[in-house]
């Protein structure tokens, strides 16, 4: 591609310099995906809208997309207001196989439309989990370490009246197959004995005395025997109660999800009524902001709007903020640079001195003071912004025309009689270019970057405008929403990583240092 198709008559200099930017391949590929990118969200209404692209209705075209119809033209209730054409699709008259037809954008959403939970279908699905309950035992023990009474689930830690626990004093093996008190679920122990860990035999020793004894727990191979906290008495007690309960599995809980009208349940899994099982039934509620689904793939914000029209929408925001943004403060910039260069003496004194004392204007405290007189506005922000950010191109193009004054053409066109208005436009500028292209990128990633930030604040766009600011103050009010920091984040670093990659590309391309060696 060259540049005759701008009908332009281009210097040798400026097309040699748009040669070198179109060799580097990373600068010009974010080039063309910007430009890519601005002119598809141009087009925003076609791709992401609660409105139709066009309807065929009782043999007539209609276009709401670009074309407001009141709800009379389709139903004939004499009623003027908007139409709900979602609810138009779904009526009799949009059956299928009738003769009237609708065409959706894309994305069936728009950036202002907040959705209903009952608009948002859900798979009719159900998760499970069902979870074993621990099994319990209590054992009435008498002086001598034997049983007189059990009651709960005995036989699944092998007790029974009688038995033997283990004589209070003697050492028992806690590790010996007597000491195990059964095995699988279900399994009754040796009745023969049971031989209780020291630490609880000591503490029936001490109840026996009459002695005060802190509560105890011990372990018995996945098994905990406990006793209660005793306090001395009036006599020594004739028998103690130890609690014998199951120590459950730290993957003894099962889920699954399953069909809510006709639950098939996996191989293995618990069916509800199960003795031993307690089984919880949980179904997802539609809250929002809602995880994407289908129909809405970048999720729903907490206002019931679609993320992904509002993603779309805030680009064509961001990136025509930005350029106006840019083109309005260096234009501002370029004025105030050349008056000063091309002048100079007082009038670059005086200039210079002006800039001083303007920027020292605290930009965010008169943002916020005009933002609550006037109210927020895309055309107050934009205002407010350019006259605060032209300074710093200023300088740039002070110091181009400070070094162009005193050239020979310069010279010339003065000794010739030129104005000073034709000096500066019609042949300085041209030659001054050089800070505007190469800076260009770099500020228009800083706009887009400075308004994503105010509208993150709730200093920037009025609601319900879309921003990705305002996506990213919604993520930090719900931290579970991670599709509302995910998309957002990545369509902002995206977009100004490509503007990087442009403005590196512009400013090797138009460094004369690289291109301009001595041999």
């Amino acid at each position: 591609m060259t540049l005759k198709f701008l009908k332009i008559k281009w210097h040798p200099v400026t097309r040699q310099r748009w040669a070198r930017f179109r060799g580097m391949r990373r600068g010009w590929w974010a080039f063309w995906v910007l430009i890519g990118a601005y002119v598809i969200c141009l087009f925003s209404e076609w791709i992401a809208n609660d409105r139709p692209l066009w309807i065929r209705f009782e043999g007539r075209n209609y276009f709401p997309v670009v074309k407001f119809y009141p709800e009379d033209v389709f139903t004939g209730s004499g009623r003027m207001t908007r139409t709900d054409y979602r609810a138009l699709a779904a009526s009799e008259a949009f059956a299928e196989g009738g003769g009237n037809r609708m065409v959706w954008p894309v994305i069936r959403s728009g950036p202002l439309e907040s959705l209903k939970a009952a608009d948002i279908k859900l798979p009719a699905a159900v998760t499970v989990a069902a979870t074993p309950e621990p099994r319990v035992a209590t054992a009435d023990v008498d002086a001598e370490g034997h049983v007189v009474r059990v009651m709960g689930d005995e036989e699944f830690f092998g007790l029974e009246p009688g038995q033997s626990l283990g004589g209070v004093g003697e050492k028992a093996d806690v590790g010996s197959p007597t000491a195990q008190g059964g095995g699988a679920r279900g399994d009754r122990g040796s009745p023969g004995g049971f031989a209780l860990p020291k630490t609880i035999q000591a503490g029936l020793e001490a109840r026996f005395e009459n002695k005060a004894a802190g509560g105890v727990d011990a372990e018995v191979d996945g098994r905990w025997v406990s006793l209660s906290p005793y306090a001395p008495r009036g006599a020594a007690p004739a028998r103690v109660r130890l609690t014998f309960r199951e120590e459950l599995a730290a993957g003894a809980r099962k889920t699954a999800v399953v069909d809510e009208k006709n639950p098939v349940y996996p191989e293995g899994f618990p069916v509800p009524g199960t003795e031993g099982w307690t089984f919880t039934t949980v179904k997802e509620q539609v809250r929002f902001p809602f995880r994407p689904v289908k129909g809405h793939p970048l999720g729903i914000d907490s206002s019931g709007r679609d993320v992904a029209a509002r993603m779309l929408y805030a680009l064509r925001t961001s990136l025509s903020f930005g350029m106006l943004l840019v083109l309005a403060t260096m234009a501002l910039g370029t004025a105030a640079g050349a008056l000063q260069g091309y002048y100079g003496g007082k009038v670059d004194l005086l200039g210079q001195r002006f800039i001083e004392v303007w920027e020292s204007l605290p930009f965010i405290y008169v943002l916020i003071l005009l933002g609550s007189v006037y109210g927020q506005s895309f055309g107050l922000l934009l205002a407010i912004y350019a006259v605060f950010n032209w300074i710093g191109i200023s300088y740039y193009m002070r110091g181009e025309f400070l070094r162009l004054r005193k050239l020979p053409f310069v010279e010339a066109a003065r000794v010739i009689g030129l104005p000073a208005r034709k000096i500066i436009f019609r042949h300085m500028l041209p030659n001054a270019l050089v800070p505007l292209v190469t800076f260009f990128p770099f500020s228009l990633v800083g706009a887009i970057g400075v308004m994503a930030a105010l509208d993150y604040l709730g200093f920037g766009l009025p609601p319900p405008t879309p921003s990705w600011g305002e996506l990213l103050s919604q993520a930090q009010e719900f931290p579970h929403a991670w599709w509302l920091v995910l998309y957002p984040s990545l369509a902002l670093f995206s977009t100004m990583l490509a503007g990087v990659f442009v403005g590196e590309g512009l400013r090797a391309a138009f460094d004369p240092r690289q291109y301009g060696r001595m041999e």
